[in-house]
C-alpha cells in the first residue's frame, strides 16, 4: 500500500479551486492513458498575473492532491514563475509521492504549462 503524506491527504480530501472558468484565458489538459488520470487546468491571467485557476481532474488520489497543490502554487504568480514550476517542484511541495505516483505530478505541472502555452497563443 502506497504511503502519502499528510499534505497528499488534506490535498485530496479538500482539494482547493476545483471547477471549471467558463471564459478562462488559457486552457490544458492531458491524461494518462496507462493509468486513466485526466487533468484540465483554467486559467485567468491579469496584469501578467494568474488571478484565477480552476482544475477538473479525474483520477486517483494522488492526481487531485497534485492538481490542488499545482492550482495553489500558481495562484498569484507571474505567468514567468509559473511556468518554472517543476514536477519536482510539485512532489516537494505535497511532502513527497510514492514512486509509482510521481507521473501524477508530471500530469499536474504539464497540464499547467499547457494553460499557459494556451493563454500565450490566444493573446497573439
Amino acid at each position: 500500500m502506497a504511503f502519502y503524506s499528510e499534505k497528499v491527504m488534506d490535498h485530496f480530501a479538500n482539494p482547493r479551486n476545483v471547477g471549471e472558468i467558463k471564459d478562462a484565458d488559457g486552457v490544458g489538459e492531458v491524461g494518462n492513458p496507462v493509468c486513466g488520470d485526466m487533468m484540465t487546468f483554467y486559467i485567468k491571467v491579469e496584469d501578467n498575473k494568474i488571478k484565477d485557476v480552476k482544475f477538473k481532474t479525474f483520477g486517483c488520489g494522488a492526481a487531485i492532491a497534485v492538481s490542488s497543490m499545482v492550482s495553489e502554487m500558481a495562484l498569484g504568480k507571474t505567468v514567468d514563475e509559473v511556468v518554472k514550476i517543476t514536477n519536482d517542484d510539485v512532489a516537494k511541495s505535497l511532502g513527497g509521492l510514492p514512486p509509482n505516483k510521481l507521473h501524477c505530478s508530471n500530469l499536474g505541472a504539464d497540464a499547467l504549462h499547457k494553460a499557459i502555452e494556451d493563454y500565450k497563443n490566444n493573446k497573439k
